[in-house]
């Protein structure tokens, strides 16, 4: 019998807020190369700016309007939710500088030096002064603010300096040492240009690499920028603001859905703030002159820090020619039996082939696409996309398609969550090229990730095409896992099509005989196969569920494991992110297990298994196990055949699974408890095994 728990879930919040604690783990641990231990303190960052603008924005509309929100917040009200991420942000916040300050120290040692204004020697000041005049000066935005009729609108990705001037006065004191004339301030605000990197590198000095900050410089150059004002004192010190991310999508019927994402987009810059992050050593009087001008008067959001924000630019840290103190980039492996000189077409005929990015090269996608571009015998391609590299291949193969004669068919996503602004500008350029552009469904976001093309043969039309895990993206495929299936299988592509159809008749709603689609089968079909295992497990036969994905918060989803769990299935969960369910507790979890690994690659790759007696069922999927994904998104699980693909797929979760150096265990105690080695067992860290068993399985 379960036995009787308050809280069967782990707030997803504070869970993703854990997660991100994983990250900052990373950049402490003493065995990470010193700058990418600045890289994952540069990923901390981003990842706090992407919540706050999204997930916090979200509960503290519910807060604000004095909804309490405990049924779809798992049991914590919206109210004491904001309160909670708030202190949890500043400790992180706080933690995150010790770590920085141990990095700076540590860099010390290899003879690279983070300097400040204070501490430059005269030919760095040269060198300074030379550079803000080239090209600081021409890229420097100053405001005065006191004079200003309308307070200046802060942008959410920028950094600011906020300035205190202190005028000298002319007058004198009516009685010497008692009364003393009140000096006028002035405040000002200088953007810190986003056109010039962040670091600034000097040269080279007794063998000793020195790096200065362009806040720096620029709190070196003031006197040159103020040199106007007759002042006596002046101070600069950081602010930053994150807004309101969320889409309040326009319902004017005349507009298109292509105008009403761009204008949505562009209202974003003026979303409420929901964070505040300011420099501790910031006056008082200062402080309270921006937060009262930019009319932020709760103390929720409002995070004191450091010296320096935007710490996300440590993603970008210049390498400093020191490929000693970064990881090993490994060289992308090949597929065993595709060759990128031959045709792909030909290879995929005859088999399924399965690609695991970054360890295999994401360059099949790219073939794919060219050969197809190019075949006399393709007549259509249909392509969903939803995140795209800043130059896409992807799109100047579909183009190159486009002007080879082919049909080109592309649903993309323009609400794909910080790079509208980008699918809008690629949907602008393919339309001019003459494909034809689909923008979705009303109220879901297409998250699939698959590709079908037509092909006549002898008379007749064959298929071909790929279904992934992960965003056709060939920048962020170097450094998240992701799986893509290549298949010629007729009837899984005959089900890829009809998810197209979908896309231009979306009331008419298909049936599938080999794929999973949300929003309309993936909680029925998931249903019913943790129910087989659960009927196996009553029987006494093998039953068990390996789950691989990145995030676990559909309260219903997880009450459906807790059954199976109850009933003696044995579950497994590599869950990179959020977390809400509870592994391991009696009566309720106690034969789950659940862990998440964080290392130098993003694990992204969803894969589910299921036990089916010793015959194992697997699916490769776009979607995790979120309520949005679910029953809110167009996504695609597919089933793998091939029983070389089920064993590498199978390979792939145990490599995973065996991880003991940078897996933690997920817990209600959130406290990112690493899988500690038993007595005598080697180290296996899960995806320098991953890669070995890809380059092994070449030999």
């Amino acid at each position: 019998m379960q036995t009787e728990k308050k809280y069967k879930y782990i707030d997803r919040e504070k869970s993703w807020l854990t997660f991100n604690a994983r990250v900052l783990q990373e950049a402490a641990d003493d065995t990470v190369p010193l700058l990418d231990r600045l890289r994952f303190l540069g990923i901390f960052s981003n990842n706090l700016d992407e919540f706050f603008r999204v997930r916090f924005a979200a509960i503290r509309r519910l807060s604000l309007a004095g909804v309490s929100g405990e049924k779809i917040l798992g049991g914590i009200s919206s109210q004491k939710l904001v309160k909670d991420i708030t202190d949890i942000v500043i400790k992180q916040q706080e933690e995150s500088l010790k770590i920085l300050n141990i990095i700076e120290n540590k860099l010390k040692t290899e003879n690279i030096l983070m300097v400040n204004e204070k501490e430059l020697s005269i030919d760095h000041q040269n060198f300074i002064h030379e550079y803000y005049i080239q090209t600081v000066s021409p890229a420097l935005v100053t405001i005065i603010l006191n004079d200003l009729a309308e307070f200046p609108l802060l942008k959410d990705t920028s950094g600011y300096l906020a300035i205190k001037l202190v005028m000298k006065s002319d007058e004198k004191p009516k009685l010497l040492g008692l009364v003393k004339p009140k000096k006028e301030i002035r405040y000002a605000l200088i953007e810190i240009p986003k056109s010039i990197n962040r670091f600034v590198v000097l040269p080279t000095k007794d063998e000793k690499q020195y790096v200065i900050f362009l806040d720096d410089v620029i709190r070196f150059c003031l006197g040159s920028i103020f040199n106007i004002f007759d002042y006596e004192s002046i101070a600069a010190h950081m602010i930053k603001i994150t807004r309101d991310a969320q889409l309040d999508i326009d319902s004017d019927q005349s507009k298109s859905m292509l105008e009403k994402i761009a204008s949505s987009v562009k209202d974003r810059r003026i979303g409420e703030p929901v964070r505040f992050v300011y420099d501790t050593e910031i006056e008082k009087d200062t402080l309270k002159f921006f937060l009262t001008n930019m009319n932020i008067e709760s103390t929720d959001g409002i995070i004191p820090g450091g010296r320096y924000h935007n710490r996300r630019d440590y993603m970008n840290f210049p390498s400093l020619g020191r490929f000693d103190l970064l990881y090993h980039q490994k060289t992308p492996l090949p597929v065993i039996g595709l060759s990128l000189d031959g045709s792909l077409l030909n290879k995929i005929a005859k088999k399924d082939y399965l690609n695991c990015a970054p360890y295999q090269s994401f360059s099949y996608i790219i073939k794919f696409l060219r050969e197809a571009a190019l075949d006399p015998k393709v007549t259509a391609i249909k392509i969903t996309l939803y995140r795209l590299a800043k130059n896409s291949q992807i799109i100047s193969s579909l183009i190159n398609a486009a002007k080879n004669g082919k049909k080109v068919t592309v649903q993309i996503e323009l609400q794909a969550r910080f790079d509208e602004a980008s699918n809008i500008s690629y949907a602008e350029i393919m339309q001019t090229e003459g494909i034809n552009l689909i923008f979705g469904i009303k109220g879901l976001k297409v998250h699939s990730k698959i590709c079908v093309i037509d092909r006549i043969e002898s008379g007749k039309l064959k298929r071909y095409g790929f279904i992934s895990t992960g965003n056709f993206n060939e920048s962020t495929a170097k450094v998240y896992t992701d799986v893509t299936l290549f298949t010629s299988h007729q009837e899984i592509l005959k089900d890829v099509s009809k998810v197209f159809d979908f896309f231009e008749v979306n009331y008419r709603i298909h049936r599938y005989k080999h794929l999973i689609v949300s929003p309309h089968y993936s909680r029925s079909r998931l249903y019913k196969l943790i129910d087989r295992e659960i009927h196996n497990a009553n029987a006494q036969r093998p039953a068990f569920i390996k789950l691989k994905m990145n995030s676990l918060s559909d309260f219903a989803m997880i009450d459906k494991l807790y059954d199976a769990s109850n009933a003696g299935v044995k579950i497994q969960l590599q869950v990179r992110g959020i977390c809400s369910l509870i592994p391991g507790v009696k009566g309720m979890s106690e034969n789950i297990e659940a862990i998440s690994i964080v290392d130098n690659f993003l694990e992204h790759a969803r894969i589910f298994i299921f036990g089916n007696d010793n015959n194992p069922e697997i699916y490769i999927s776009s979607a995790d196990f979120l309520t949005r994904n679910l029953d809110g998104r167009v996504e695609v699980s597919c089933p793998i055949y091939d029983e070389d693909i089920k064993k590498q797929l199978l390979d792939n979760f145990e490599l995973g699974w065996k991880g003991n150096v940078k897996a933690r265990y997920h817990s209600e105690k959130l406290d990112n408890k690493y899988r500690i080695r038993k007595p005598n067992e080697p180290v296996f860290r899960a995806q320098q095994e991953t890669y070995n068993y890809y380059k092994n399985n070449l030999v």
